[in-house]
């Protein structure tokens, strides 16, 4: 599914043997999708990295339509790191992606949100 090199600025860099996103060593990509009763929906989960709280990634985001709908983007925009995987999906499920990777970052890092002066000892 790689995109033509010409639609893009020249680039430095040479493209990887599927010029795909998992050309990247280290990078997983997942997709589920749902169909039930006329409805058709799903998720692509992009994980960069095998513990990317611990070891964040350089990070931006650009708005160009306008219409979607995002959670994070302002903390990667301030903060210029990524520290959770991707989720992509439709409007209606940005919710359900929320809390399902908040979970996920949860189960693997228990030390999120925790504060020095909260910890025992």
């Amino acid at each position: 599914m790689g995109l033509k090199g010409e639609l893009f600025l020249p680039r430095a860099y040479q493209t990887g043997e599927k010029n795909d996103i998992t050309d990247v060593p280290g990078i997983k990509v997942g997709q589920v999708t749902l169909r039930k009763g006329g409805v058709n929906t799903g998720v692509t989960a992009i994980l960069p990295g095998s513990d990317i709280f611990k070891q964040k990634m350089l990070a931006s985001g650009q708005v160009i339509n306008g219409f979607g709908k995002t959670t994070g983007l302002v903390q990667i925009n301030e903060l210029g790191t990524l520290e959770t995987p991707i989720l992509m999906t439709n409007t209606l499920a940005v919710g359900t992606c929320w809390t399902a990777l908040t979970r996920y970052m949860l189960d693997r890092n228990p030390e999120i949100g925790d504060r020095p002066h909260n910890r025992d000892g």
